[in-house]
């Protein structure tokens, strides 16, 4: 089924220029590019991006971090580009995250719960249409 998801490399992949490495991996994956950004998230944006977390003890420092420097948000679309993202991406700890994934291969360790790791996707097809909305409302249905 083809589906839309939102992808962020976020600030410590897009200082160390790894921003062109994770779109040839999702065009070589088979999905399209259908929106692409390059922006500094405000954090109003990052607090309806993360309202999830809101109250958990990495927040602050999560929206610290995303707003720290510019992200590249991308729009991509393709046959179950959610679940295909999120393998390609590989585990949230680079250190567990298989050779081949973007965080096995580019990936630092930076210490327990930290959120660089290069990469956001969107884990569910609600998740995608709800971030989605936020960065790209222009594609809203």
């Amino acid at each position: 089924m083809t589906e839309r998801s939102l992808v962020l490399v976020k600030p410590d992949g897009f200082e160390r220029g790894l921003v062109g490495e994770v779109l040839r991996r999702i065009e070589a994956k088979g999905y399209t590019l259908v929106a692409l950004q390059i922006l500094t998230p405000d954090r109003d944006r990052l607090a309806k991006h993360y309202a999830e977390h809101e109250g958990k003890p990495f927040y602050d420092s999560l929206l610290e971090f995303m707003s720290s420097g510019p992200v590249a948000a991308v729009a991509i679309e393709g046959v179950r580009c959610i679940e295909g993202f999120r393998s390609l991406a590989g585990s949230t700890d680079p250190t567990k995250a298989p050779p081949g994934s973007i965080r096995g291969d580019l990936g630092r360790d930076w210490g327990q719960g930290s959120t660089q790791n290069i990469v956001h996707g969107s884990d569910s097809p609600e998740s995608a249409a709800r971030e989605l909305a936020i960065w790209f409302p222009e594609l809203s249905d």
